[in-house]
């Protein structure tokens, strides 16, 4: 069900962000300004080298712009301290890795509870809510196994398990389903669908993955450094884009 509620929950203008020194200097964000709403799935598309992960990445706080103006769920996060920002990320935003980025010697439920451990719970209550979140992504039955002893589908559910686990206000997904086949593609956008569109959570996504862009509310085509439209997806039908 799409949403209706038209909160801001991200809103960045004027993003500018450039890499290197001198003639060697490459502007990759080019006074972007981006918003996403209170409760939605929102998509970010756009060939290759367009800015998108970079983009993520400054909404998310492991990026600084250098003009520009990023607040999240009312918080600014431009010109706060770098520690400050890192532990507004650690307690608000949940990441979700293209690669997983699991831990290879942890099981599952261990790889799950690092974001809470990382705030101090208690590893017994941190572990408890873990094998919970396993659960609700139908891997309950699995939280001793370690990533080496799952498919591709089931290390990506454990991901987002671990992404949700301390119930992040954000979740940020980088390519989420590029590493499977349409069948756990789809699985892995139901389970966003259910148990990360809630009230209080807005959920981006960067993906090149065109069969998964009917579960958006939202998409914002990038281009060379900009966003150049957004599209609202009507009744599960979004627009085509050229991808290169």
């Amino acid at each position: 069900m799409k949403t209706t509620e038209h909160k801001i929950a991200v809103h960045a203008q004027g993003i500018v962000k450039s890499f290197g020194d001198g003639g060697s200097r490459l502007t990759v964000l080019k006074n972007v300004d981006f918003d996403a709403r209170d409760g939605e799935i929102m998509m970010l598309v756009g060939p290759s080298g367009c800015g998108k992960t970079t983009l993520l990445s400054v909404l998310a706080g492991t990026l600084r712009s250098e003009e520009g103006s990023i607040e999240v769920f009312g918080e600014r996060l431009d010109g706060m301290r770098a520690a400050k920002v890192t532990k507004f990320r650690a307690l608000n935003i949940g990441f979700i890795f293209q690669s997983f980025n699991l831990i290879p010697t942890l099981n599952c439920a261990e790889n799950v509870s690092v974001p809470l451990l990382i705030q101090g719970v208690k590893s017994r209550v941190a572990e408890d809510r873990a094998r919970e979140l396993l659960d609700r992504v139908g891997l309950g039955d699995r939280w001793k196994n370690r990533p080496t002893q799952l498919s591709g589908g089931q290390q990506q559910r454990v991901a987002i398990a671990r992404a949700l686990v301390h119930e992040p206000r954000l979740v940020i997904c980088d390519e989420p389903t590029a590493s499977l086949d349409a069948k756990n593609g789809e699985l892995v956008m139901e389970l966003f669908d259910k148990v990360a569109r809630v009230p209080g959570r807005c959920v981006i996504i960067v993906t090149h993955d065109n069969r998964i862009f009917s579960f958006a509310d939202r998409i914002a085509q990038m281009d060379d450094g900009r966003i150049v439209e957004v599209h609202d997806v009507e009744n599960g039908s979004a627009p085509s884009f050229q991808h290169h």
